[in-house]
């Protein structure tokens, strides 16, 4: 089964979590987390296969992250909330994101990579 490949073409280490994809020949289908972020049910989804607590998924050095002054709204947001947040903006999730069957993971660290998806 394929894993789904999120990422924004520009971000670098996107593009180098792509070439690792590539170069261990892992099938993945390539969704733009800017033109096609997933939904509130999918994040759900997402943040329950992988290990990390909802507030990971946040891009917290992004632009918009902190036009929108999150990181003080966090703190007293639900899950509810948090999901809302996620899912109407693809740059506000920590990226790359990369989901498979049975689990999922943020950012690129080739270790985690390693582990995770070869």
């Amino acid at each position: 089964m394929a894993v789904q490949f999120y990422w924004y073409p520009k971000c670098s280490t996107c593009r180098k979590a792509k070439k690792w994809l590539d170069e261990n020949n892992i099938t993945y289908e390539a969704i733009d987390i800017v033109e096609s972020p997933p939904s509130k049910e999918q994040m759900a989804v997402i943040i329950e296969k992988s290990d990390h607590p909802i507030n990971k998924f946040f891009n917290t050095s992004g632009k918009k992250y902190r036009e929108l002054g999150l990181k003080d709204k966090l703190t007293d947001a639900s899950e509810e909330d948090k999901l809302d947040y996620l899912a109407s903006d693809g740059m506000l999730i920590k990226r790359p994101l990369v989901v498979g069957e049975n689990q999922a993971t943020i950012g690129f660290k080739e270790e985690i990579f390693d582990q995770t998806w070869k």
